[in-house]
């Protein structure tokens, strides 16, 4: 069995990891252009409608997508008919909330800091729908670990930004190209799934089901509901503390750093999860699958965020361009504290979720807004860089609790996991002081991109030098050949 599901998850990860891959390519490039062409304010002003909508998308989903994925079914009928349940009760739901939304939009727009714009939360609603038709059938290919489909529905949504938002924005200078590009890409989503989806949706529906999975289910609607409380209630202090202008740097800066790091996370934790959802029962198993992943995630994203850090001034001027460099100091702080949590305490909610105990999950982020919440309300009162520093240091928090609970709970240990990674660790920190050694001998942009290079080469070294590191290396297919074709060449030249 174990045979059989590391061979799913390798060619799962790797159509997951040339998904993200092409689509992080093209993002931060189509960011950068919308960087240019629209002020800080447009951002600010639909980071304050997707608080709203965000909000909303978690109940339409009501926490069915996880549990098809990770639910042991009784045979092929149970699994059908709660897809189904899932499928209806979601879209229904959808309407139902959108509804709501365009009813109350003049109060629901004056509350988030955006009169005004009540056609546009109107408009932009519509994404809520949409989502939830597709929802459902993302978890079955999920659950079947067919990334190669939607690899191929990534791809084509991928190129609506360069097709639609761009020549709107060229066009209105404003905000609406945003929502067009976003409602063309969920369209064009929920069109690609349904065609190439085994699985379509039928009239049947039964309550004894629905009153089952939302046992399930309820907690991971908490769940979300809190990391959506996590996510957007700095964006709501900001919002209403500050102005627009500091929002759009706010929210347009976690973006851009989380539109990177998303490009490892988010080929790896839905692959993550399905894997561990399969091997729950089975402990050895499990413990091999989530520390492999650890591993390897830690290769890519410590040097990522230790580099964004470093060099945060150059990332924000090609990423976003020079106006937007007041930001550059939340930009990189941002950038490797989500290093660190990506692997200390994102994939540990991997493994509450997939034991099936998604409360676990809902009471660390709990904890987290306790103290988030206040530290905020302080620092916001000092300004945008005292309350960013703030908010990015705070993060470290979350991996204390998520630590402590899972080690009680599951037998993972915060001890466990850095002996897991020292050499990813030891390599980043490494690559770090030569990266700040280097900038202090030269100035340009041209010569800090050299310098980055330079910083990558010492990284592999580092990590080649290390015993340890080796193995970890050769833990990913790619370079493991790589480096069985270097040692070849280099006994035949002997």
């Amino acid at each position: 069995m174990e045979k059989d599901l590391s061979k799913k998850m390798g060619q799962a990860t790797k159509w997951s990891g040339l998904t993200e891959i092409i689509a992080k390519l093209i993002s931060p490039i189509t960011n950068a252009v919308l960087a240019r062409l629209l002020v800080p304010e447009m951002f600010g002003v639909i980071a304050t409608l997707t608080i709203v909508i965000s909000f909303a998308e978690i109940f339409t989903d009501a926490g069915f997508q996880k549990y098809i994925v990770q639910h042991q079914f009784k045979d092929d009928e149970d699994i059908e008919i709660s897809t189904n349940v899932a499928f209806w009760t979601n879209l229904t739901l959808s309407v139902i909330i959108w509804g709501v939304i365009s009813y109350f939009a003049a109060p629901i727009t004056n509350l988030v800091g955006s009169p005004g714009c009540e056609l546009a939360i109107t408009v932009m609603g519509l994404q809520i729908p949409l989502i939830a038709f597709s929802s459902i059938q993302i978890a079955r290919y999920r659950r079947d670990f067919d990334f190669k489909s939607l690899f191929i529905s990534r791809m084509a949504t991928t190129m609506v930004p360069l097709v639609v938002t761009i020549p709107v924005a060229v066009y209105t200078k404003s905000y609406w190209a945003l929502i067009a590009g976003t409602l063309s890409r969920e369209v064009l989503n929920a069109v690609i799934l349904t065609v190439r989806s085994k699985w379509k949706p039928k009239l049947i529906y039964s309550f004894i089901k629905l009153k089952e999975m939302i046992s399930f289910s309820l907690w991971t609607v908490v769940e979300n509901v809190l990391i959506w409380m996590t996510n957007y209630l700095g964006a709501f202090i900001v919002s209403v503390s500050l102005n627009s202008y500091y929002l759009g740097l706010y929210k347009t800066s976690i973006s851009t750093v989380n539109s990177i790091t998303m490009l490892i996370t988010s080929a790896t934790s839905p692959v993550l999860f399905s894997a561990l959802s399969r091997c729950q029962n089975d402990e050895a198993m499990f413990r091999n699958v989530f520390y492999k992943f650890q591993r390897m995630v830690a290769l890519l994203v410590l040097p990522l965020g230790v580099g964004l850090f470093v060099y945060r001034e150059l990332a924000t001027k090609i990423l976003l361009g020079n106006r937007w460099i007041e930001t550059a100091d939340f930009l990189g702080m941002w950038a490797i504290t989500s290093s660190i949590c990506i692997l200390f305490s994102n994939y540990n909610s991997e493994v509450f979720r997939s034991k099936g105990k998604p409360g676990l999950s809902a009471l660390t982020q709990i904890l987290h807004i306790i103290v988030l919440v206040p530290v905020m309300l302080l620092f916001v009162k000092k300004g945008y860089h005292e309350v960013t520093a703030a908010r990015s240091l705070i993060r470290l928090q979350i991996i204390a609790v998520s630590s402590v609970i899972g080690y009680f709970a599951f037998g993972i240990s915060l001890w466990k996991a850095l002996k897991n990674v020292w050499p990813s660790f030891i390599a980043a920190v490494i690559m770090g002081g030569a990266g700040i050694f280097l900038r202090r001998l030269n100035e340009g942009m041209v010569y800090e991109i050299f310098s980055v290079l330079i910083c990558c080469f010492i990284y592999g070294a580092v990590m080649l030098a290390i015993p340890s590191g080796r193995k970890q290396l050769r833990e990913i297919p790619m370079v493991n050949r790589a480096l069985d074709r270097f040692t070849r060449n280099k006994h035949s030249v002997k």
